[in-house]
């Protein structure tokens, strides 16, 4: 069973494209959806042909691409941060039946297909930077046109009391590509009884 540092490795590469967009939120649509697809591409090259990537050297012969929802700005949604002054610490299972440990930081409230959601923010013990979050959630996609696993966003606070989640941006746990690999899986209060068709889609292995 190979090491679990698996969100040690895709913040340094998911989270600074996350960030430079979100951070401009003036763009035109033309703007977001370049940027999306420049990060798409990015994900792409990294599953490829990083010594990284979770795929084994034989899979990397046969991968050809990943496959996204089309980009919707609506899955784009600005939420309301609403403090969890507790910080209680959890321990989240894996999938391998081990345990990893974050904080439970916050809730981001936010309107969506009709619907108010709420998804628990956590955050390492060991972040540095308190304002980065780790989201993993599932919904009504998941196990079917999704990772049955679940999916994860690197959510960033961009101010007093709110958070952009852009779901376009949600991405596969590494345990998606390759069982040897050990994720966090959704802690129960971020199942979403709600589709989203946004982001990465299921490895068709």
């Amino acid at each position: 069973m190979k090491t679990n540092h698996i969100l040690l490795i895709l913040v340094s590469l998911v989270v600074f494209a996350a960030v430079a967009y979100m951070l401009t939120s003036a763009d035109s649509p033309e703007v977001y959806q370049e940027k999306i697809e420049a990060e798409r591409e990015r994900q792409y090259k990294f599953i490829r042909y990083n010594i990284d990537s979770p795929l084994s050297d034989a899979q990397k012969k046969e991968f050809k691409e990943l496959d996204f929802y089309p980009i919707d700005p609506t899955y784009k949604v600005k939420a309301r941060l609403v403090e969890d002054e507790s910080k209680k610490i959890r321990e989240v299972p894996m999938t391998d039946g081990s345990v990893e440990r974050y904080t439970e930081h916050s809730w981001a409230e936010f309107e969506l297909n009709g619907k108010t959601n709420r998804l628990l923010l956590l955050q390492s013990v060991d972040e540095v930077d308190k304002r980065n979050f780790f989201l993993a959630f599932a919904d009504e996609t998941s196990g079917r046109e999704t990772y049955g696993g679940g999916r994860y966003i690197n959510a960033r606070q961009d101010g007093k009391s709110s958070i952009t989640i852009d779901f376009n941006l949600a991405y596969n746990p590494y345990c998606a590509y390759n069982p040897d690999y050990a994720c966090p899986l959704p802690p129960r209060e971020n199942v979403l009884n709600i589709s989203i068709a946004a982001g990465e889609k299921n490895y068709d292995k």
